[in-house]
């Protein structure tokens, strides 16, 4: 079930999943400049930060597996 993970800007998770899978967003810092989740409310930026480097250990296991 998708929940609300950036409540400031109403961002679901899976669609936040999807995005850092579709982007090579390697920080929170990255993705505050390249997209409108996380404006520094702080009020979610543990589970966006957390998102990020899931996806990011997500492509390191793709790149391994090839």
């Amino acid at each position: 079930m998708a929940e609300v993970i950036c409540l400031c800007n109403g961002v679901w998770d899976v669609d936040l999943r999807e995005y850092l899978d579709a982007h090579p967003i390697t920080s929170i810092e990255e993705l505050r400049e390249q997209a409108s989740i996380c404006n520094k409310c702080l009020q979610c930026e543990d589970l966006v930060a957390s998102e990020v480097y899931a996806a990011r250990l997500r492509r390191q296991n793709a790149a391994g597996a090839a």
